[in-house]
């Protein structure tokens, strides 16, 4: 983070009187934006700070910067990092990286077995929970607890939403599975192993893991699956598609309806990218 006066912590008790500020910042960004977020009472973000399940930015002089809190769906197997909002005097300088990263350590500390998930619009949070681990996901992915999906309500887009079934929107899903991920680390372990074992082994009659040698002489190299964080300006473009489809379908009176066979598939590729 630029700023080094600049704390980010764990919140507690002792910041409630921050939680006016937050929600009134909450409200205000969302207008701004055109989009809606989960509306949120004082109170409400208050007893998060209580329950030490939100993270806190504030100035050594104690001046509020920006704020993220924790909410577990599903009888604790999904948690989503809620309400990530900044003072718009300290935009620019990191801050909602340095929280979002924080947030995500608590998450992980109180909920180690649950699957971490975000809907947004943002693309640099988008950017952010790539870094953390987080992938594209589908709907189908993410919590069914209703509790969670009536916080759509206050959005602008609820419309949208409600018309594909809560099977697709304005905000791009989400998700990071510590299943997936273990089994990733695990992977990646053992591959480094057979790496190793290979450089140190000169008669290993194995190719090279990347690379084949064909009859003819010619090197080929095996493809590797699409990544996200490689692939971002790509999925840039499909999520500004994403947004034309669906908003244009709304005005088309289509939104009650089945979209198009054409619309439908690419739909199927956002979904699955």
């Amino acid at each position: 983070m630029e700023n080094p006066n600049i704390i980010v912590r764990v919140a507690t008790a002792d910041d409630k009187h921050y939680g006016k500020t937050i929600t009134d910042e909450m409200e205000s960004s969302a207008k701004a934006r055109g989009t809606g977020i989960a509306k949120r009472s004082p109170e409400y973000v208050q007893l998060k700070m209580e329950e030490g399940k939100a993270v806190i930015a504030v100035t050594d002089k104690g001046e509020w910067v920006g704020f993220c809190y924790i909410e577990a769906w599903g009888h604790e197997k999904f948690v989503a990092n809620s309400g990530l909002i900044v003072n718009p005097a300290f935009r620019g300088h990191g801050v909602a990286k340095a929280i979002k990263h924080r947030v995500f350590e608590l998450s992980r500390q109180k909920y180690p077995d649950a699957k971490i998930f975000g809907l947004t619009t943002g693309l640099a949070v988008m950017k952010i929970n790539s870094e953390l681990g987080y992938e594209p996901v589908t709907y189908s992915e993410l919590t069914d607890d209703d509790e969670f999906w009536k916080g759509c309500r206050s959005c602008v887009n609820f419309e949208v939403l409600t018309s594909k079934n809560r099977k697709n929107c304005l905000c791009t899903a989400m998700l990071y599975d510590p299943v997936e991920k273990a089994k990733e680390e695990a992977e990646k372990k053992e591959q480094m192993k057979k790496n190793t074992l290979s450089i140190k082994t000169e008669t290993d009659a194995q190719p090279h893991p990347q690379v084949m040698v064909a009859a003819n002489g010619q090197m080929k190299h095996n493809k590797k699956a699409r990544k996200f964080k490689e692939n971002f300006k790509l999925f840039e473009r499909w999520l500004r598609f994403k947004r034309y489809v669906l908003l244009k379908s709304g005005k088309d009176g289509v939104g009650g309806g089945a979209a198009p066979a054409g619309k439908k598939k690419f739909f199927f590729l956002f979904n699955l990218f």
